[in-house]
């Protein structure tokens, strides 16, 4: 099947050649390697090379490989082919083969690459291959490749996009759990006395007590769904910072005693409210893999 990515870049190509061909700004930007050093090369001969992947917990994988570089091709295209694989018996990846492809349009450079490789451990190793590393790797590629699109049109460096990606993130995963819990655990399981006693003073009848907290639950739980669903989307976390200014403006008029208790909704929907604005804030800069096309149907220039 092959991994496939393709990202239009708006960028000079020797700007882009450069990033991708020289290893200190290559390691830089793509998520797949922690070091890549280039050995004395021969001339007339490919361009070998050594590289390293921090796998995390004090282990890496370590490889080898070899590249070779057209220039000045038909359209002012260029290629850059590469074959890699490692020894090293934990590597999953045996061995591989793929390119790099420039393709200069009237928008942009077309960057692409297209990569397959052999597994490790048989049919086991295929089987972890196909469910899990395969997909992780061709998001890390499309991820990566986002990633210096952003360094050369934006000028964010690779350090300032891995941050707002983290930090976009931790507030997007934090909302969805917190809107998670609050319409599972209190108005779901526990039927919470507070959260009656709230709808009891918005005017909610008794008979109705129930139903309708259990549809805010239903409701919440919904909600934590969408912020994951709709990642990269803006009006998620903006429509969470309008709900809660909104319930907080509620809650004062209706039961202003419960803004001094303690664990009280105004500190609770202050703080939701202001990671929504930290999610909004660094998503712009964040590295997205959904920016690549991953598959390689014919395109046009």
């Amino acid at each position: 099947m092959g991994i496939y990515v393709e990202i239009l870049i708006r960028a000079p190509i020797d700007a882009i050649w450069s990033h991708t061909q020289d290893p200190s700004l290559h390691e830089r930007w793509d998520l797949r390697f922690s070091t890549i050093e280039y050995l004395p090369r021969v001339e007339g001969g490919p361009q070998r090379f050594l590289y390293t992947t921090r796998i995390g917990f004090g282990l890496q994988v370590s490889g080898e490989g070899e590249s070779t570089a057209q220039r000045d091709l038909p359209g002012g295209c260029r290629v850059s082919s590469l074959k890699f694989g490692s020894d090293q018996p934990w590597s999953v990846i045996r061995e591989g083969s793929g390119y790099w492809k420039y393709v200069p349009t009237a928008n942009g450079v077309r960057f692409l690459t297209w990569y397959d490789y052999r597994t490790r451990f048989g049919r086991i190793g295929a089987l972890l291959d196909n469910l899990v590393f395969r997909p992780l790797l061709a998001w890390a590629t499309a991820w990566s490749f986002d990633r210096l699109r952003l360094w050369l049109e934006e000028g964010a460096s690779p350090g300032a996009s891995l941050r707002h990606f983290a930090t976009h993130a931790c507030a997007r995963s934090t909302l969805a759990v917190v809107f998670a819990y609050h319409g599972l655990v209190p108005k779901l399981l526990m039927h919470d006395a507070d959260e009656l006693a709230l709808l009891r003073q918005a005017g909610v009848s008794s008979r109705w007590l129930l139903p309708v907290l259990e549809s805010l639950g239903v409701a919440e739980l919904v909600f934590a769904i969408v912020l994951l669903l709709f990642w990269r989307r803006r009006w998620p976390p903006l429509a969470c910072l309008v709900l809660m200014v909104a319930a907080t403006a509620a809650i004062a008029t209706s039961a202003p005693q419960y803004l001094s208790a303690a664990f009280n909704p105004l500190t609770l929907n202050l703080s939701v409210a202001a990671l929504s604005l930290v999610d909004i804030v660094n998503l712009a800069d964040a590295p997205s893999a959904a920016r690549c096309r991953r598959s390689s149907r014919a395109t046009t220039s």
